[in-house]
């Protein structure tokens, strides 16, 4: 099977040879092999190049899957062997990844370790689709899920913060810091967080209607605009917890504005054991 894949993406023997480190010989004699199996050509030959005949563009989506499900049988085994006993596949948005999900993770697997876990950097858009269709089997999202096939778990709020760039001053020293002037003279960096900005954004522009703003799609990018001076946002408090505590990053009370909470979810498909125990983990985290 990973002959003739080779040979049908490489257009030759001689090539699939070179890729295969065998020789030509043993390339012809695996592709006849086949074919004698099957029953049909399965490639057009000429001087110049081979390509797939009918039936081979047929049969090369099943000599994909075969294999494909040759290589993790393999890897499961090569798992199992390695001491593993049980895999966990998860979806993280971005900013649940880069704030509580790595303690989370390294507490868990201390206390499990015959457990594997793939991790996905997901946008939470896309999470819910990925766990409908069992791609993974965890998903940590900031969108609460609608669909009736899935289980939704909200594991806890969040405070929005106005997040500013440091004034160089120290506590004392510094003068009075008022939110209308921060949304003056710099641009407000939106829409890096879902779920908040849509009825946000309409607060903002109502109450500062000349407040200019700038799209940014991540969080950790947001951070590092606020932080370089280029604009101000409003964040989850988790997410830039470091950097207040740091001062690389100022919070500015902003009264004229009812500010939202963020929340964060876990979606699954099923009610398994293995799930639900890493669930209720995360949900007994601290996360203040």
């Amino acid at each position: 099977m990973n002959t003739f894949i080779t040979v049908a993406e490489e257009g030759s023997f001689r090539k699939a040879a070179d890729v295969l480190y065998v020789s030509q010989p043993t390339v012809t004699v695996h592709i006849k092999s086949l074919e004698k199996e099957l029953g049909v050509s399965l490639f057009e030959r000429n001087n110049r190049f081979v390509k797939l005949t009918e039936e081979g563009r047929r049969f090369i989506k099943h000599a994909r899957k075969m294999i494909d499900a040759h290589r993790e049988g393999i890897e499961d085994m090569n798992s199992f062997g390695q001491g593993y006993r049980k895999k966990l596949r998860l979806a993280i948005s971005p900013s649940i990844a880069d704030t509580i999900m790595p303690t989370v993770l390294k507490g868990f697997l201390k206390s499990n370790p015959e457990l594997e876990i793939d991790v996905e950097i997901m946008e939470s858009k896309n999470i819910e689709e990925a766990v409908i269709q069992e791609e993974v089997d965890i998903g940590f999202s900031l969108l609460k899920s609608q669909d009736d096939q899935l289980n939704c778990v909200e594991l806890y709020e969040d405070q929005i913060v106005f997040c500013v760039p440091h004034d160089g001053y120290d506590s004392e020293s510094a003068p009075l810091s008022y939110p209308e002037e921060f949304l003056k003279h710099n641009y407000l960096l939106t829409h890096n967080y879902p779920g908040v900005w849509d009825t946000l954004h309409q607060k903002i522009k109502s109450r500062f209607p000349r407040t200019k703003t700038m799209k940014v799609s991540q969080v950790h990018i947001t951070k590092r605009f606020i932080e370089s001076g280029l604009g101000v946002s409003f964040l989850p408090k988790s997410t830039v917890r470091k950097e207040l505590l740091e001062g690389r990053i100022l919070e500015v009370p902003i009264p004229q504005i009812d500010l939202p909470q963020a929340h964060t979810f876990a979606l699954t498909k099923y009610n398994h054991s293995l799930e639900n125990d890493f669930i209720s983990y995360v949900s007994n985290h601290q996360f203040k």
